[in-house]
């Protein structure tokens, strides 16, 4: 077997694939270049520079992995490589120290104006008075997103004598509280609290443009920013202009919304205290060595027939299991997705309970599914072979069950998931074998097809609802596709939910005004990962 290193990996790679499989070492190459090497190799090993195409997937003939070292694989066509049967696996822990020293480095060089100064002294010039700083001794760090990496921000910042608050609706209260950092509750109550905010979630729908203009007005004036997640959880010209005004005292960015072509970035333009950086979180040596040995030892194991510890999408899972529940995979994940974007809270379990053809057969691999759609809706990178390894470490009791009452359907997997603020139930079902829907969401009985973008309104049955929530849709430019209004199963009953399927995504503005109609309470819009 042969395996492909490119990108200038670390050749401790090599030296660790050599037990498994011949390995050449070449430079970065084209597309077309690739299409041509690529067939004679079993695996691949990138970087970020290579751009691992259809094209070239189509071409690997022999392939069985491709590896990425690093975090991300945006530069991979996974979707390419899952029909292709190939593992795609990356080093998802390889930076966290990295990437936490990183802030900590950013936020000393913002309190105490290191870059500026730098540059003023390399002029010949002797400011001292102009450059005065803060120390973070005992002034009140804000951590939002409480992973590994803000976990290891917050060690250090505490043995700076930095007192911790920290938001993150998904972290245990108890391991913050451990750590001896206070845990909030309500975002609205974390802003006021804080000297220093530093980020650490990925970028979803709900974290994007989440530090903006409205949400900076909360913070305590003067107040120091720290981004080393990603671009575009800060709103850039919102935060210039906070810079600018004195409401922000500093900033310290290594991510932005447009990378690498940031020369029309805002901040750059900034005039106050801004340090930038060109995304150097995970640009140590130690980071980029961790990363290449952790993928050379995955493709090394698969190799030699065993499994990787980080694939990204779906191949481990075995096909005896997965054949004869296949057409339920994408229901149950987006059954898993509906369920957590309708809850509020941390959730404590999920009990998965199958009726109907479903009880009579092997339904772990819908397990994963249910698993892998709620979790997306909260964290960034999760797939099939990590979701149950995430949920155990949230502590998440999984409970599954097979029901012989009889259902509606030929197959109903209903989802169950209770939170610390309540409950949430979701089923779904196939109507057909290949015409999925959600057939219940809480109290609702119904039949919807899931969508990439939907909207959930509830609201009392009174005249003109349908009109004015429409309305408020059409004014947005918002198409609908279709709409399902239902009521609950009581006749008595006054309270009934427009179930909405859209072409875009709509934001915070839109929810607000639809909540402001009289008679609607908590509408929400949805985003499900479905299969065009």
């Amino acid at each position: 077997m042969k395996v492909l290193v490119t990108d200038k990996i670390n050749e401790a790679a090599g030296k660790i694939i050599e037990a498994a499989a011949e390995v050449d070492f070449l430079p970065t190459m084209s597309e077309e270049e690739l299409v041509e090497k690529i067939p004679q190799y079993d695996a691949l090993m990138v970087r970020s520079q290579t751009k691992v195409t259809a094209k070239i997937i189509e071409a690997g003939k022999n392939l069985k992995i491709i590896g990425r070292a690093g975090v991300g694989v945006d530069n991979i066509d996974v979707d390419a490589a899952t029909q292709r049967g190939i593992i795609v696996v990356n080093s998802p822990d390889g930076n966290t120290m990295a990437a936490a020293e990183h802030t900590i480095a950013l936020m000393l060089a913002m309190a105490r104006n290191i870059a500026p100064a730098a540059t003023s002294t390399k002029e010949g010039k002797w400011d001292r008075t102009k450059f005065t700083g803060c120390e973070l001794y005992k002034k009140t760090l804000g951590i939002i997103g409480f992973g590994k990496i803000g976990t290891h921000v917050a060690e250090v910042a505490l043995a700076l004598g930095m007192k911790l608050v920290v938001f993150d609706p998904f972290a245990s209260k108890e391991i913050v509280e451990k750590l001896g950092a206070e845990y909030i509750t309500n975002i609205d109550d974390f802003w006021g609290r804080c000297d220093f905010i530093t980020l650490h979630v990925p970028k979803t729908k709900d974290t994007l443009n989440l530090i903006n203009k409205q949400t900076i007005a909360k913070m305590k004036k003067g107040v120091r920013l720290v981004n080393c997640a990603r671009g575009g959880i800060i709103n850039e010209q919102d935060l210039k202009d906070a810079i600018e005004s004195g409401q922000v005292k500093a900033a310290a960015i290594d991510v932005y919304e447009n990378e690498p072509n940031i020369s029309e970035c805002p901040l750059i333009h900034c005039e106050g205290n801004v340090v930038l950086t060109p995304h150097l979180g995970a640009s140590t040596q130690e980071a980029q060595m961790n990363v290449a040995i952790d993928v050379a030892e995955q493709i090394k194991e698969v190799l030699l027939g065993g499994s990787a510890s980080s694939a990204v999408n779906i191949p481990s899972l075995r096909p005896d299991k997965l054949e004869p529940v296949k057409d339920y995979m994408q229901i149950a994940e987006n059954s898993g997705a509906l369920a957590m974007q309708i809850s509020q809270g941390v959730i404590k379990s999920i009990e998965i309970t199958a009726q109907g053809d479903l009880a009579e057969l092997d339904i772990q691999p819908l397990e994963v599914a249910v698993l892998k759609g709620a979790l997306s809706s909260m964290l960034e990178g999760v797939n099939y072979v990590n979701a149950p390894i995430l949920a155990k470490k949230r502590g998440i009791d999984i409970i599954s069950t097979r029901s012989k009452v009889k259902c509606n359907f030929a197959g109903l997997l209903s989802v169950k998931l209770t939170t610390d603020k309540g409950i949430s139930v979701v089923a779904g079902a196939m109507v057909a074998k290949d015409i999925p829907r959600i057939v219940k969401i809480n109290d609702y009985e119904t039949s919807i097809r899931p969508q990439k973008h939907m909207l959930l309104v509830p609201h009392i049955n009174q005249p003109a609802m349908i009109a004015k929530v429409a309305q408020v849709i059409g004014e947005n430019n918002i198409n609908i596709g279709s709409m399902n209004v239902v009521q609950k199963n009581d006749k008595h009953e006054t309270e009934s939910i427009m179930v909405i399927n859209i072409d875009s995504a709509v934001g915070s503005d839109v929810l607000s005004a639809i909540d402001k109609i009289s008679g609607v309470h908590n509408p929400k819009y949805i985003s499900l990962d479905v299969q065009e």
